[in-house]
C-alpha cells in the first residue's frame, strides 16, 4: 500500500477516533505529523522533545487513544522504552531491525516478491493448525553499528 497524503492520513485518523467516540484534538493531530514526519519510530521522549507544546503525559494519554483505535503502532524493544509509529493502513508497509542493545529501530521494506513470498510461508504454516493470518510483522534482531 502506498503512503496516504497528509489530508489523507488526518481523515483516516479522524475516522478512526470517531468510530471509538474520541475526537481528532490538535494534540493528537500534531502527534500524527510529528510520526508522519519521522524517519523511524520514536519514544515518548523523543516525540515530546520534537515540539515545545507537547507535555510528557498528554503525549502518553494520546498516544495510547491513537494505539487503541488502531492509527498508531507501539513497538517493544528490550530496553525501558517503547517505540511508536503511524499504523501500517496509514503509511506503506514495512518491517523492522531492532538492536537487542540500545533498542534502536531502523524501518525497511522487502521486494513485493519476497513480501508475497513471505504472506504465501505464513498461511501455510498458519493453515497447517487452522489459524487465518490477516497481517504480519517482521522484526530482524541484532546489534547497531554503535553498539557493536
Amino acid at each position: 500500500m502506498a503512503s496516504l497524503s497528509k489530508a489523507d492520513v488526518d481523515e483516516q485518523v479522524a475516522s478512526l477516533l470517531r468510530e471509538k467516540g474520541h475526537r481528532y484534538s490538535n494534540t493528537r493531530r500534531m502527534l500524527v505529523r510529528v510520526l508522519l514526519t519521522a524517519e523511524k519510530p520514536l519514544t515518548n521522549n523523543q516525540i515530546v522533545e520534537s515540539h515545545d507544546s507537547l507535555a510528557q503525559s498528554s503525549v502518553y494519554r494520546n498516544l495510547n487513544v491513537l494505539e487503541e483505535v488502531g492509527a498508531v503502532t507501539r513497538i517493544v524493544t528490550n530496553n525501558e522504552f517503547s517505540r511508536y509509529e503511524l499504523a501500517d493502513g496509514l503509511t506503506e508497509h514495512h518491517h523492522h531491525i531492532i538492536c537487542t542493545s540500545c533498542g534502536d529501530i531502523t524501518d525497511f521494506s522487502l521486494p513485493l516478491t519476497l513480501e508475497k513470498s513471505l504472506n504465501q510461508s505464513l498461511r501455510t504454516a498458519a493453515s497447517k493448525v487452522r489459524f487465518t493470518i490477516d497481517q504480519h510483522r517482521f522484526d530482524g534482531l541484532g546489534t547497531c553499528v554503535a553498539c557493536q
